[in-house]
């Protein structure tokens, strides 16, 4: 099933250009499990070979998808409330549990915890829920949102230039008529790289919390 879903996502992006690529990282950044990993690399690669789009197309329209899915999912737990989101998230892969950590970290770190939330796969679809409950302010949360995600984009660009570095002639060839693709080496590839980009990012968060943390007890 997953392998049928990335090719009917690598369809949109091949087909669509930057309205496939902005429509995939909008359901990434609300309740649809769709991997950013594997929507902006595969795009960058296109783009790379003359695909109709440019590399900063596909960051500029990566980061509108992300902050316009998030948007989505803030204004909808702003409006619903917290017993509704939790009485019915379970039904979109969100369970209480899960949400009360999302809102606990959201609580914790504020603008801080929701710019890195950005960089950060799992959670980045989960971070704009807790703030649309605790009612943050949306200029500061769209801020943020944006500032991250573009972040993330061109990190996952960059990634796809490198990767399509890697492809022979012929799955080029057969990426840029979007017929024949090998998406297993393709997928096996940009996870192969993005485990040391994600790692980086994963100790940067890591260092922030860690010295937020000291600094908040020194000030008890």
């Amino acid at each position: 099933m997953m392998q049928s879903l990335i090719e009917i996502w690598f369809s949109w992006v091949h087909e669509w250009g930057y309205g496939g690529v902005i429509l995939l990282m909008a359901m990434e950044s609300s309740i649809f499990p769709v991997p950013s990993e594997l929507v902006v690399p595969p795009a960058a690669i296109l783009a790379a070979q003359g695909g109709g789009m440019s590399a900063m197309g596909v960051v500029l329209a990566g980061t509108f998808g992300s902050w316009l899915g998030s948007a989505i999912t803030y204004w909808v737990a702003f409006f619903v409330g917290r017993p509704v989101v939790m009485r019915f998230g379970k039904f979109f892969l969100m369970p209480p549990e899960k949400i009360e950590r999302a809102e606990r970290f959201t609580h914790r770190y504020q603008g801080g915890g929701i710019f890195f939330a950005r960089l950060l796969p799992v959670i980045r679809h989960l971070i704009s829920i807790p703030a649309g409950i605790i009612r943050m302010g949306f200029l500061k949360f769209s801020a943020l949102t944006v500032v991250g995600s573009a972040i993330w984009c061109y990190v996952l660009t960059v990634l796809g230039q490198k990767v399509g570095g890697q492809l022979d002639a012929q799955q080029m060839e057969a990426l840029k008529k979007g017929k024949g693709v090998d998406l297993t080496h393709l997928i096996h590839a940009v996870k192969h790289e993005a485990v040391w980009v994600i790692a980086a990012i994963a100790l940067v968060c890591g260092l922030y919390f860690l010295a937020l943390r000291l600094t908040n007890r020194k000030g008890e």
